[in-house]
């Protein structure tokens, strides 16, 4: 449940912050390329297209933690 919680406060800081949301989605796009490392630039910008909202949603919390400690 809690991750529920955290998850819902992510995504609505997500979605009511644009600076914030922008510097996730970056953070979130360069942790899955270097998961994907293997794949050249254009299949990597193919696979982010179609998995982005999926690969968002997952990771909101996770990421609106790093934006948090990013000046720490």
């Amino acid at each position: 449940m809690e991750r529920d919680n955290m998850m819902h406060g992510a995504r609505t800081a997500l979605n009511q912050n644009m600076e914030i949301r922008q510097w996730c989605e970056l953070f979130l796009k360069e942790r899955e390329r270097q998961v994907n490392s293997s794949m050249t630039n254009e299949e990597f910008e193919k696979y982010w297209k179609y998995h982005k909202p999926e690969i968002m949603h997952a990771g909101a919390a996770e990421a609106v933690q790093a934006y948090k400690l990013r000046e720490k």
